[in-house]
């Protein structure tokens, strides 16, 4: 049995909410509790917004020791299959306090369905469970849109087309038991589903996340980058498609940006810190939001990643869901893939639901950039990012023949070097970045020859470069 902290709540948040005791976002579960009663707490909690159930807890707030963590963490599973329809969160974790242990489950906010457990709508308010009224029940309606496309079966698709491996590795991400059935996981996450009558089938957020193949079945679902020279499109770009699972598509993409985007020096005291054109966690946070929330239905169109001499553009299919709009974009929370988030949020790629965009925000303000831009076009929903790349600060004069040409960061540092030293060889180059292989230290050398950037002098082990 795996035990670890939530990523979101430290040992003493987690005390801090045992000593404040319940309220209308957590809410406290006894170890003996029955499964009907976890699955009314969850249900209470999706139809309210969101929050979190500290199950193996008294009502004071006192972890019950010697209580089975392990079949605790299964009674959520089973509880949320209960609901109506069957709930999909986050997997519970066991996690620490000073005063012991407990299983937390996180209800997400702004889940896209109206829950209830034998024909009872549940919500939450002064630290109880109840029944919503009519009146509730009806704005929720209003609020709350139907069943994704997420969660519909993929025709022609068999649990055969899921890749075990993936399966393999998101089971011991999560802490799964040896002997639970990966099957019921999978159909907890909403990554299965079980027609009347018919064989179990993978769902379409099944396929994106765990699919062997799912372009096979969902040729849109990819994420289309390209870095052009200019601030506008041009006939000189570099191009990549990228395809797979979910989570491979969003390591390639970050690595795209990475590999594409500029990097400087800034003063920090008296030491060089690199910089980069774009904060990092602010690219990730845009490029995970669009793969979570996108609407996969639309098709003939992917997620779209548009690098620029100034600026970043992140398209997504798909307008706002939900009753989020522009207006109440950082305030509302509306998830319109549960069962996509739940796993992305499984798997470390949201650290906290819902708060993406206020960190985006402060994350490009402490850099001294604009603020993202947001915009809602036609069918979609663009994310902008404003470049650093005018006012990068590099180890070089300004005015340096270099400035804004497409060279990686090896090349960079290597011209730096001979700016500094007044020339550079092969064996100086290798020390600067020695995990690289001789073979893409003389392309390297040899692509800055041929871009009038450096000049070779000498020849064979003689051979050393000095600026053009």
């Amino acid at each position: 049995m795996i035990r670890r902290h939530l990523p979101s709540l430290a040992a003493d948040e987690l005390s801090q909410l045992l000593t404040q005791g319940p309220s209308d976002h957590v809410a406290f579960v006894a170890a003996n509790a029955n499964q009907r009663t976890i699955g009314e707490t969850l249900a209470a909690l999706a139809n309210a917004n969101g929050g979190l159930v500290l199950l193996g807890v008294t009502s004071k707030g006192v972890p019950q020791k010697n209580s089975d963590l392990t079949a605790l963490r299964e009674a959520v599973i089973e509880a949320t299959l209960l609901a109506d329809p069957p709930l999909i969160l986050p997997a519970p974790q066991i996690a620490d306090s000073d005063r012991g242990e407990v299983v937390i489950v996180q209800v997400p906010p702004g889940l896209p369905h109206i829950y209830n457990l034998h024909g009872v709508y549940w919500t939450r308010t002064a630290a109880q469970n109840r029944p919503l009224t009519t009146p509730e029940l009806r704005r929720l309606l209003l609020e709350r849109g139907d069943a994704g496309f997420e969660s519909t079966g993929v025709e022609g698709a068999t649990i055969a087309d899921l890749d075990p491996q993936w399966i393999e590795r998101y089971a011991e991400r999560i802490a799964v038991a040896p002997n639970d059935d990966l099957t019921q996981v999978l159909l907890a996450r909403g990554c299965l589903t079980s027609p009347v009558g018919g064989p179990m089938m993978p769902t379409v957020a099944g396929i994106l996340l765990f699919g062997r193949t799912p372009q096979r079945f969902l040729r849109s679902a990819e994420i289309i980058c390209v870095r052009y020279m200019g601030s506008q499109m041009g006939d000189e770009f570099v191009r990549q498609d990228l395809s797979g699972t979910l989570a491979e598509q969003l390591r390639q993409a970050e690595a795209f940006v990475v590999s594409n985007m500029r990097r400087g020096m800034k003063l920090n005291g008296l030491a060089r810190v690199e910089t980069t054109e774009y904060p990092l966690a602010v690219v990730r946070e845009a490029i995970v939001n669009a793969v979570a929330h996108r609407d996969y239905s639309i098709r003939g169109e992917g997620i779209r990643l548009l690098m620029y001499h100034d600026r970043l553009e992140v398209y997504s299919p798909g307008r706002l869901p939900g009753h989020v709009t522009l207006a109440n974009l950082k305030d509302e929370r509306y998830s319109r893939n549960e069962a996509i988030v739940a796993v992305l949020s499984d798997l470390g790629y949201i650290e906290r639901l819902g708060y993406g965009i206020d960190r985006m925000i402060a994350t490009m303000q402490e850099a001294g950039l604009p603020a993202p831009l947001f915009e809602e076009t036609t069918a979609g929903f663009k994310v902008t990012l404003s470049s650093a790349g005018d006012a990068l600060v590099s180890p070089q004069p300004q005015g340096q023949k270099w400035a804004h040409q497409f060279l990686n960061d090896r090349q960079e540092r290597a011209l730096a070097f001979v700016q500094s030293q007044g020339r550079i060889t092969n064996s100086e180059f290798q020390e600067l970045v020695p995990d690289v292989s001789p073979e893409t230290i003389r392309r390297d050398l040899a692509d800055l020859v041929e871009k009038n950037m450096l000049i070779r002098i000498g020849s064979k082990k003689a051979t050393y470069y000095i600026l053009k």
